[in-house]
């Protein structure tokens, strides 16, 4: 368990701006794996080459609801800005508990292009006629996020390398050594499930 909770909080940590090197976030599908060696496709079709840590802690993403997303949830979503300043969600992740206040704040994101993503708490959560909004508070600031009905929301629990097999979809963040990707994060989903981050 211990290692899980480092894992939820350098994921949550991951999702922050960096303030040194960038992180490398690949996003894929798991090709071919013989511990320490994976191979993943991503989403562009590039086949990269990484390795896995003994100690690596695992994430496995699972579908949750808007319904789970509360005044107090401390969340992370990746979205799109309006004309008007709000945002728009394209996914919201409702982190454990454990991980409350790691990578907290508003920063650009890769999803999309003009992305961004605020890891925040929840403070107001308002029906619109297609979702709902939410305004969220950080320790900079404040951002309102619609959240259209049908925006993937999920949140994470522990994980095990059971789940690293070919055809599951992986969020990876990664860093560079000696001309090697060692993964660093790692988000993988069941049966299908596409890590929305």
């Amino acid at each position: 368990m211990k290692g899980y909770l480092v894992t939820l909080l350098g994921i949550a940590c991951s999702m922050a701006a960096a303030q040194y090197d960038p992180p490398i976030r690949l996003r894929g599908t798991v090709e071919s794996v013989a511990w320490p060696s994976l191979i993943i496709k991503e989403r562009d079709g590039k086949v990269t080459a990484l390795t896995l840590p003994d100690d690596l802690g695992i994430a496995e993403v699972i579908p949750s609801d808007i319904t789970a997303i509360q005044p107090g949830s401390y969340v992370g979503t990746a979205a799109l800005p309006r004309g008007d300043g709000t945002l728009v969600s394209l996914e919201v992740v409702v982190f454990p508990e454990a991980a409350r206040g790691a990578g907290e704040g508003h920063f650009p994101w890769d999803l999309q292009p003009e992305s961004t993503m605020t890891n925040a708490t929840v403070v107001d959560l308002a029906r619109s006629s297609d979702g709902r909004t939410l305004t969220l508070r950080y320790k900079d600031g404040e951002k309102k996020v619609a959240v259209p009905d049908g925006v993937p929301v999920v949140t994470l629990r522990a994980g095990d390398r059971a789940l690293v097999v070919p055809g599951a979809h992986v969020f990876i963040v990664a860093e560079s050594n000696d001309d090697r990707l060692i993964v660093k994060r790692f988000l993988v989903g069941r049966k299908g499930l596409r890590p929305p981050m």
